[in-house]
């Protein structure tokens, strides 16, 4: 898939890289023209750029290039309920989220851009209670089928399933079951590693496209 997008520049990284040693309120006031330039700027262009492709993978997707509020995850973290008082992420968090979502817990695209590391993501992250028993019924209902489409074919040659998972089987389910694995999973996302060469230059990317797998999403 060809994007009317020339890629994300070095200086990205670079501001990331620096911004994850200095993560404090001063030092981002003075470099924010800089992120504002190097880093909004540009994933915004991307989710602008997006746009088109992604409504012919699915309409219900949403492709929002807004500065508050739209595809682009703010910079700014919540640390009310973390030990890590750090005030920024040091990563671009850009997520499609399907048109019924309110959160970042919605069927969606994801893209990770970050100094250490870069990849797509595709899926459902951290689903709540109903959600999750409706993906598990759907495996138990089907299990064969699940298989063949999470284990092979072209989701299983560009991804790979990733995320949390329980210690134990969920309630109900035998701790024999031949899809145990996947049934105790709390995640269900797939994920592909990206090189910084591919998130720079979009002409280095493989034949991997978003077309190949649809992420999980509400029933």
């Amino acid at each position: 898939m060809q994007l009317p997008f020339p890629g994300f520049k070095p200086k990205l990284i670079q501001f990331l890289t620096q911004l994850n040693k200095n993560n404090n309120r001063d030092w981002f006031a003075k470099h924010k023209s800089r992120y504002e330039e190097d880093v909004l700027g540009p994933a915004l262009e991307f989710v602008e750029a997006f746009a088109k492709p992604l409504h012919r993978i699915s309409p219900l997707f949403l492709a929002e290039p807004k500065k508050i509020g739209g595809s682009v995850m703010r910079i700014y973290r919540d640390t009310r309920f973390s030990k890590d008082k750090t005030p920024y992420k040091t990563n671009v968090g850009i997520q499609f989220r399907h048109q019924m979502g309110k959160d970042v817990h919605s069927p969606g695209y994801y893209v990770h851009i970050a100094a250490d590391e870069c990849f797509l993501g595709i899926g459902i992250w951290h689903p709540d209670n109903p959600t999750l028993a409706k993906i598990r019924e759907a495996i138990l209902s089907d299990p064969q089928k699940w298989k063949k489409c999470s284990a092979s074919g072209p989701f299983s040659r560009d991804f790979n399933l990733a995320g949390d998972s329980l210690k134990r089987p969920p309630r109900g389910v035998e701790p024999d079951h031949p899809a145990i694995d996947d049934l105790k999973r709390k995640d269900f996302i797939g994920v592909k590693s990206l090189k910084r060469s591919e998130v720079e230059d979009p002409k280095n990317l493989s034949s991997t496209s978003p077309t190949h797998s649809k992420p999980a999403r509400r029933s």
